[in-house]
């Protein structure tokens, strides 16, 4: 089973969108080994490691084989959305707190 074709980029899109931040995501590249008997399932990795910028679009992308990407990330980008998308401003720190616990539990 494999959710690359589903999942992959749909997912760096969002969350670039979401954190209004370029998303970086590295894969393995696809191997076709035969499933063998009494390992875990196999599982096909999808590759398509994947550069995203703030608006959502694909900057750099590569495909299931052994790459590796390269862009350039221009910051400004970063600052245009987060300036005219202030969704950190909109943030209402009265509806919620933060919790924490000793050791993370």
């Amino acid at each position: 089973m494999t959710t690359g074709p589903a999942h992959w980029e749909l997912l760096q899109r969002a969350r670039a969108v979401d954190n209004q931040c370029y998303v970086l995501t590295a894969s393995p590249s696809r191997t076709e080994a035969p499933k063998e008997e009494g390992k875990y399932p196999h599982y096909t990795a999808w590759g398509h490691s994947t550069v995203v910028a703030p608006w959502g679009d694909v900057v750099a992308t590569c495909d299931e084989g052994e790459n590796v990407v390269i862009a350039d990330l221009d910051m400004e980008k970063v600052k245009e959305m987060r300036m005219g998308i202030p969704t950190l401003e909109q943030k209402r720190a009265d509806m919620y707190t933060l919790s924490e616990t000793e050791g993370g539990k």
